[in-house]
């Protein structure tokens, strides 16, 4: 094993890492590694034991793709008079549809919270999210964006990070599948104001997804952050490799 590699220069063999397979706790991997939507899907928010890595305010909600042989797949997307949307009292009043080009990233985007006046921002997140947290119907839905995502197809990597003061800065990454791949990992995301998101097209094939806001689009509060990435032909990282001499 020790002349394993000496067909390698030194210079690469000094470079070399070795893929750990061992899989951390889930609460580890939610906010490091990564983890498959399925993993997290829950109607209600955090799943049992995820409380203290989850980002205020987000869902994860399952949905049911049908395969419908010979002809494609159905899935609905949320219904307003039952499930998680209509439970938090949250309909969008814009629709949207995007297209990413496979391996092409987006974000991180974010929208700037609502906070009311003479209030602290710290006060005010504490009191939406505390130990005795507002009821979601008094979240100000129509004075900041907050968004609900689907996808129709391809895989795509979420990266969402928590902004807001007075909360904990979490991470959440995880891998949703379209609705062209039926499984566990078909799911919707609610994501509050105050909250960064990037997107990753992670499969070969393009990224589809429709999405609702809670107002209607204003470029002025669209937020960006490291958003480079849109335009950057290869991950830093790469790029640095490839230009060794």
């Amino acid at each position: 094993m020790s002349n394993l590699w000496n067909g390698l220069s030194e210079d690469a063999r000094a470079q070399l890492e070795t893929r750990s397979y061992a899989r951390a706790p889930l609460a580890e991997r939610l906010g490091t590694s990564g983890v498959e939507a399925r993993e997290i899907a829950s109607p209600d928010g955090a799943p049992d034991g995820l409380d203290n890595v989850w980002i205020p305010g987000v869902i994860v909600f399952p949905r049911t793709v049908y395969p419908q042989p010979c002809r494609g797949f159905f899935g609905e997307f949320a219904r307003a008079t039952e499930g998680p949307l209509r439970r938090i009292g949250l309909w969008p009043r814009q629709w949207a549809a995007a297209r990413m080009f496979a391996g092409s990233a987006k974000g991180f985007h974010i929208h700037p919270p609502h906070i009311p006046e003479s209030t602290a921002p710290e006060s005010w997140f504490r009191q939406l999210y505390g130990a005795a947290p507002f009821r979601c119907e008094d979240r100000p839905y129509d004075r900041e964006q907050w968004d609900v995502m689907f996808f129709l197809q391809g895989i795509a990597e979420m990266i969402l990070v928590d902004e807001r003061p007075g909360l904990e800065r979490r991470v959440m990454r995880f891998l949703i599948w379209g609705d062209d791949l039926p499984s566990a990992s078909n799911v919707g995301v609610v994501i509050p104001a105050g909250v960064a998101h990037a997107i990753r097209s992670a499969s070969s094939t393009d990224l589809l997804m429709v999405y609702g806001t809670s107002t209607t689009f204003v470029p002025a509060s669209e937020g960006r952050i490291a958003s480079s990435v849109e335009s950057a032909p290869l991950p830093g990282p790469w790029q640095d490799y490839l230009d060794r001499r």
